[in-house]
């Protein structure tokens, strides 16, 4: 009996996979799941697309929101669907439909294309925007937004002053952290900061 399966995939911990499962629906005999995992993880190394490949039989239909779900890489794309079909597997794509034959898998092979074009010109884009932060925070003191710092966390003090003042004076996080007026989680990360550029 045919069964419809859900795979769902987030890049980072802070995301969350129910707006794909809103958008596929429901109603499938079961649902498979890979959170924190980058598409550059190769599908069948991924443990919710392992066990989804455990699971899978003949005649069962895997849906995915969209086809970059799948995997960030074209070729790894391309071989996953067909992994699938070669084990009588259909693949539901949400907007797309069911990618059959060899039709769907040229189907498959542009937009799988497509997909990784888009996120190496996101890349780029971010690696050209962090660059013009980088010389305008130089030149300015500000970013091109108007930061006093990149990654939008202002600088609330030297962090090697911070560690020094505490290395000399033998301070707990909390001392260190009142004599600055700084949070403890700020003096950790100053003092993890010099200590990994002194290592």
């Amino acid at each position: 009996m045919s069964r419809r399966l859900a795979y769902y995939r987030v890049s980072t911990v802070d995301q969350s996979i129910e707006v794909q499962r809103a958008a596929l629906g429901g109603d499938f005999r079961r649902e498979f799941s890979d959170e924190g995992v980058s598409g550059k993880t190769k599908a069948s190394e991924r443990p919710g697309f392992g066990a989804l490949l455990a699971f899978v039989d003949a005649g069962d239909t895997v849906c995915v929101y969209a086809i970059d779900r799948l995997g960030r890489d074209a070729i790894d794309i391309q071989e996953t669907v067909r992994d699938l079909h070669d084990r009588k597997v259909t693949v539901e794509v949400r907007g797309l439909g069911r990618i059959e034959g060899k039709v769907g898998e040229l189907i498959v092979a542009v937009l799988a294309q497509v997909a990784y074009m888009e996120h190496a010109t996101i890349k780029e884009r971010l690696a050209n925007g962090k660059a013009l932060a980088r010389a305008t925070l130089a030149a300015t003191g500000r970013t091109h937004k108007g930061k006093t710092s990149l990654g939008g966390r202002p600088v609330a003090a030297d962090a090697a002053k911070v560690a020094e003042w505490r290395t000399s004076n033998s301070a707990s996080i909390e001392a260190t952290a009142k004599n600055f007026g700084l949070g403890t989680a700020t003096v950790k990360r100053y003092c993890a900061e010099v200590k990994a550029a002194t290592t």
